[in-house]
């Protein structure tokens, strides 16, 4: 199933995209919250049904050098970044994505350290996300496992996602993400702007 979907857009395009998808789909708005890209700053806002069968995470950005703005550019403007599939087991959904000779994105090995420490993992734990490139947050009231195809034409990439309670879309990773996903353009010959 689809847990969400994201969509690039400018930051000023975003207030009608909310009003759109408020008034048209009966959907409930969350705060916004800003996303640390190396090449600038990508405000994102939530939208989702009372439900939570539709959710919709979007990325503003006023700067053509974001990973989003790269996608706006090459896209002729706004649109689908990316899809999240939902899974009840990561681990298991991994196992089944690399049979069939997937590679994830390729996460940098001190994001797991910092995991680990900041969360209090253990330290079997945190090797078993880093030997599949699977993040990992934690809110008050659950866990949240994700992980990542690289990009697929330059700029559009599948997710994967375990929710374990948890309402959020796990966004303190969203800059190591952003970071793996820069660091595989520019090792493959791609500019990332």
């Amino acid at each position: 199933a689809v847990d969400h979907l994201a969509q690039s857009m400018t930051y000023d395009e975003m207030p009608s995209w909310v009003l759109f998808y408020t008034s048209l789909l009966d959907a409930l708005k969350k705060p916004e919250v800003d996303i640390v890209d190396p090449s600038g700053l990508v405000r994102s806002r939530v939208v989702e049904s009372s439900d939570a069968s539709l959710r919709i995470t979007m990325n503003g950005t006023e700067n053509y050098r974001t990973l989003a703005g790269r996608f706006l550019r090459e896209s002729f403007g706004s649109g689908i970044q990316h899809i999240a599939f939902s899974t009840g087991d990561i681990f298991a959904a991994m196992a089944a994505f690399k049979a069939s000779g997937f590679r994830p994105l390729a996460i940098s090995p001190n994001y797991y350290d910092d995991v680990e420490s900041r969360f209090g993992l253990d330290p079997a734990f945190a090797d078993r996300l880093r030997a599949d490139n699977i993040l990992y947050d934690r809110s008050e009231t659950g866990e949240y496992f994700q992980f990542y195809s690289p990009t697929l034409g330059d700029t559009f990439f599948f997710e994967v996602v375990e929710r374990r309670n948890y309402d959020g879309y796990g966004g303190p990773n969203a800059p190591f993400r952003i970071a793996a996903q820069k660091r595989r353009l520019q090792s493959s010959g791609t500019e990332a702007y």
